[in-house]
């Protein structure tokens, strides 16, 4: 069993992130290595460009709001507690809803 506090963690640059900073909790680096689990925090107009991934990402709002869009146009917008399931290939961006920071828990498999 691993424990990891509120004040722990590795603190990363995510690439195509604005106005961002990660916190990665659980990973290779920290012992786990099927899955990466870091908390985003977003300050206002930040956000993510329209990328993909070739990983399964599960993000989970805990404070704020945020604007997820499909490579289609479409938009969900997600509020606390609320979360996205996003499939590897799977285009999407990101972008701060209101002028209240956004945290978001965000799942990533490695496998």
């Amino acid at each position: 069993m691993k424990v990891i506090k509120a004040n722990e963690g590795n603190v990363y640059d995510a690439p195509n992130h604005t106005n961002m900073w990660g916190i990665r909790k659980f990973g290779p680096p920290e012992g786990a290595k099927a899955v990466n689990v870091s908390v985003s925090e977003f300050l206002p107009n930040g956000g993510a460009l329209m990328t993909a991934s070739d990983k399964e990402r599960i993000y989970c709002v805990i404070r704020g709001s945020i604007v997820v869009t499909e490579e289609n146009g479409a938009a969900h917008i997600l509020d606390a507690d609320d979360m996205v399931y996003i499939s590897p290939g799977e285009k999407r961006s990101v972008a701060v809803n209101g002028n209240v920071a956004a945290r978001v828990l965000v799942i990533v498999a490695n496998c």
